[in-house]
């Protein structure tokens, strides 16, 4: 598994089973805030990752590259109304929580630049796990 070698934090494709759902979470992932902030995202569209381990991800990411979190799109993300995208810690590997992609540019934007660590909005999810904005 190779990851890009740039600032943009990955959003992985890991569920290949519908490409209109994928098309509706990059969408959504992609888009402003209403303040105008964005994720900056490198989208992985690629067959190599499908139905890959999250945990593996996370490893081969803090061996071969500088990323520090990584968006996974899988099938639960596809098959869910809200897309909870799952967000990986990288360092160290293997932390995990979901957000929505309305808040996906706050977890992006301040883990990516040390702002905020991911444990601090991994406290604040809701009780079935999802990242929906601070309370």
């Amino acid at each position: 598994m190779k990851f890009p070698q740039n600032d943009r934090t990955p959003l992985i494709r890991t569920d290949f089973v519908n490409d209109e759902a994928w098309r509706r979470v990059v969408d959504a992932a992609s888009a402003a805030s209403t303040d105008g902030f964005r994720a900056k995202l490198y989208v992985l569209d690629d067959r190599s990752f499908s139905n890959a381990d999250p945990a593996a991800l996370a490893e081969a990411a803090n061996t071969s590259s500088d990323h520090v979190l990584l968006i996974i799109a899988d099938s639960s993300t596809m098959n869910n109304a809200e897309m909870p995208l799952l967000c990986v810690d990288t360092i160290p590997p293997g932390g995990q929580f979901r957000v929505i992609p309305e808040h996906l540019w706050g977890v992006e934007n301040n883990v990516s630049l040390a702002n905020m660590d991911f444990s601090e909005f991994a406290a604040a999810l809701d009780r079935d796990g999802v990242f929906r904005g601070f309370k």
